[in-house]
C-alpha cells in the first residue's frame, strides 16, 4: 500500500498508540489515583497520586525532548540547505527563527531562496503562514 502523498492538511505526525492509547491509560490511571486519594485519602493513595503526575509529565517530557532535537536537526538541515541553495542568505541565517526554519523545510529546493528571502523581509514567523505559501511539498516522513 503506497503512504498517502503529504501536504500541508496531512503533515502533523500522529501516532496512535503513543497520542491515544498511551496517554488515555496514564490519563486514567491519574484520574483513578486522584478519585482514591480525595474519597480514600492515605499516605500509599497520596503517593500513587504523585506517581501518576510523574507519568503524566514523563509522558509530555519525552514528546517534548524529541521535538526539539528535531527542531535542532532541521536547524542543521536548513542552515546546509540556505548555504547551497541561496549563499546570499548565509551570512543572514541568524536572523531566521526556528519557527521560520521548520516551516520553510517543506519547501523545495527550486522555490527555498524565493521564500527564505520573502520570510526574512517580511519578517514572518508564523509556522502556519509560512507552511501555507509553500507550493511544492517536500514530504518529511522521518519526523519524530
Amino acid at each position: 500500500m503506497a503512504a498517502q502523498q503529504q501536504t500541508y492538511a496531512n503533515h502533523a505526525k500522529v501516532v496512535p498508540l503513543y497520542h491515544y492509547f498511551t496517554f488515555g491509560l496514564v490519563a486514567v490511571y491519574f484520574v483513578y489515583r486522584t478519585y482514591l486519594a480525595i474519597t480514600a485519602p492515605s499516605m500509599d493513595n497520596a503517593m500513587a497520586v504523585v506517581l501518576a503526575t510523574a507519568l503524566l509529565m514523563i509522558f509530555f517530557w519525552a514528546r517534548l525532548f524529541a521535538l526539539r532535537v528535531q527542531d535542532r536537526v532541521i536547524r542543521l538541515e536548513m542552515h546546509l540547505r540556505v548555504a547551497n541553495l541561496a549563499p546570499d542568505l548565509s551570512a543572514r541565517f541568524g536572523e531566521f527563527t526556528l519557527n521560520q526554519l521548520c516551516a520553510m523545510r517543506f519547501a523545495s529546493d527550486a522555490e527555498l531562496p524565493e521564500l527564505a528571502r520573502k520570510v526574512l523581509s517580511e519578517k514572518l514567523d508564523d509556522r502556519t503562514a509560512i507552511k501555507k505559501m509553500v507550493r511544492d511539498w517536500q514530504a518529511d516522513h522521518a519526523r519524530a
